[in-house]
Formats: structure tokens, sequence, C-alpha cells
């Protein structure tokens, strides 16, 4: 009886093979259980979030354009979301108007006038206009459609810290001012005025792949800059 006790005891203190195969089949099941969770939300999750934001695009414009709606509905009895697709539709045209006549002489002299007028009458009808510009891909005025990659050492001296930044402007006597931006959100971060020495430029960088880098979090950037150093080599290589 004793033995048996013992035998129990040593079953459930010890290392027992039984025990210890058992506790290897429920970690897997453990692991496989987390691994399809994860791997499902990973999968659903970018899904869902692209559905909700066309959704409440499409719950902002319809908003916007309801007055006009209201009168195209009113008119012909027509279901509400077909109302709403005619309006879109007839505010594209517009737009794709607008713009092609703005590609002529006259529509060109009419927007300059149109522009100094509003300009006097609404002094915030400029920087509406710049920003507006900015995220459009206005490429006159635009640094993430027209600056180049680079990597900044923004402490200086001996540092042998390097940010990766997008160069905004060069200035008459060498330096340069670079935007910084932070992760994962590339349209907020800082602007730095820096001395030639301190950028490392690399202009066959695409702004959209460092973009993307910046989004992940840096993720991405040694495949990035390896390829533009293995571009460099190549080149040398043929001058040679």
């Amino acid at each position: 009886m004793a033995d048996t006790i013992r035998a129990a005891d040593s079953f459930y203190t010890d290392e027992h093979p039984l025990k210890t195969l058992r506790e290897a089949r429920m970690n897997k099941i453990k692991k496989f259980v987390k691994t399809s969770i994860i791997g499902g939300i990973l999968v659903l999750l970018p899904v869902v979030i692209l559905i909700a934001a066309f959704n409440w695009v499409f719950r902002l414009i319809t908003n916007w354009i309801q007055p006009i709606t209201n009168l195209v509905i009113r008119n012909n009895g027509m279901p509400e979301l077909i109302g709403d697709v005619l309006v879109v539709v007839l505010i594209s045209l517009i737009c794709f108007f607008v713009g092609s006549l703005l590609s002529t002489s006259l529509g060109k002299w009419l927007h300059k006038h149109f522009d100094s007028y509003l300009i006097q009458l609404a002094p915030g009808y400029k920087l509406i206009k710049e920003i507006v510009g900015q995220f459009f891909g206005d490429s006159s005025t635009s640094p993430f459609s027209n600056g180049e990659v680079a990597k900044v050492n923004i402490f200086g001296g001996n540092s042998k810290t390097s940010v990766t930044a997008l160069v905004t402007s060069r200035h008459p006597d060498g330096s340069f001012t670079v935007f910084v931006p932070t992760g994962p959100n590339p349209t907020s971060g800082n602007m730095y005025h820096v001395l030639a020495e301190q950028v490392e430029l690399f202009p066959e960088l695409a702004v959209e792949d460092m973009m993307r880098t910046i989004i992940a979090c840096g993720a991405g950037s040694a495949v990035l800059f390896k390829q533009e150093d293995a571009q460099v080599k190549q080149e040398d290589t043929q001058t040679k």
C-alpha cells in the first residue's frame, strides 16, 4: 500500500514520462489555438478596418451631399442610394470640367484672378489650398512627392545616430531643411535645419518606399537602404 502511494506521489511530483507527454500535447494545443487566433486577426482586422474606413468616408460624403440628394430624389422619386451615386457622379463631372478648363490659357487666367480675389477676401484660403495641395500630390509644393530620401545625423559631431528623413528644402549656403516623420503616422514629425555634412542623400529611393518603413516603425529599413547601397556599388563597377 505504501509503495502504491509513493508511486502515485512520484507521478505528480517527478518528471513522469506520461505527465511530460501530456504537458507537451497541451502546449502544442495552446500554441496552435494562439497561432490560429492571431493569424485570423492579422487576416481579418485589416479587412474590417478597410470596410469601416470606406463606411466612414461614404457616410461623410453622403452627409455633405444630402441637400442635393434630397432635391434629386424629391423630383424623381428614386431610392436615396441611387440619388447619392448620381450626385457623386455629377460632382466628379464638375471637377473634371474645372480641371480641363484649368489646362487652357483662359482657365489659368481665371484661376489666377479668382485665387487673388479669394486670398484678399478670405485670408485662410491660401493655407487651406496649400494643405490640400500637400495631400493630393501637388508636385510643386508637396514634399511627399518632390522630396529626397535621406539619412540625417541630427545630433551632429561624432554621434553615430541617424534618422530617416525627407529633404524638403535646400538653402543657398548648402544646408538643408529636413522633415523627420514619426511612426506609424508619417504625416506627423519634426523639422530640422542641418548642415550638408549631416545629410546622406539617397536620390534613387522612392518616397513611397521610405514611407512604408515609417508606417512599419522601421521594419524594412535594412532592405530599403541595402537596395540603394547595391545600386551604388553596381554603378561604381560599371564606371570602372
